[in-house]
């Protein structure tokens, strides 16, 4: 039998839960942009989006084959570069928010893989918050009912919170 969260621990599973909910989003919503930009530079449509320089206020410039690959026309700020670093350092964060939520909810091993996958598997991240905030906010609900019917010395109004 796997060992369940203690009754003491529900208020940091829920502050875990709302800091995975809001990491998955984040990731996630990068995660799609990474990949939109890696379809505009990798096929041959090889371009790149620019904040400000020589083309305005955002726009794309051509990627070229150079003698060290791919690489890019424009000037300013690549967004395309930004868009890869902060789901990288983020991706980092969210593997944070997956390990507190499964730590604290003592799940099997293969749970954290499946939560891990979802910053790197377009969508999953999504489907993934919320399957995870269905779950979890369900077995609280179950165990907060059961340890208030199974106290007696606990008065009707609090087993109600």
């Amino acid at each position: 039998m796997p060992l369940a969260p203690k009754l003491a621990s529900f208020p940091a599973i829920r502050g875990a839960l709302k800091f995975y909910q809001i990491c998955s989003v984040i990731t996630g919503t990068f995660l799609l942009l990474l990949v939109a930009e890696m379809i505009l530079k990798y096929t041959p449509i090889h371009l790149e989006l620019f904040l400000g320089g020589s083309g305005g206020f955002l726009w794309f410039a051509d990627v070229v084959n150079g003698p060290d690959g791919l690489e890019s026309t424009g000037d300013g700020v690549n967004l395309s570069m930004a868009i890869l670093i902060v789901h990288g350092w983020f991706y980092v964060v969210y593997l944070f928010s997956c390990f507190r939520l499964w730590s604290l909810m003592r799940w099997p091993f293969g749970r954290f893989i499946l939560l891990a996958a979802g910053g790197v598997v377009p969508f999953l991240s999504f489907i993934m918050e919320a399957i995870v905030a269905r779950d979890v906010k369900r077995y609280l609900a179950e165990r907060e009912a059961s340890a208030a019917a199974s106290d007696p010395s606990t008065p009707a109004s609090e087993g109600a919170r």
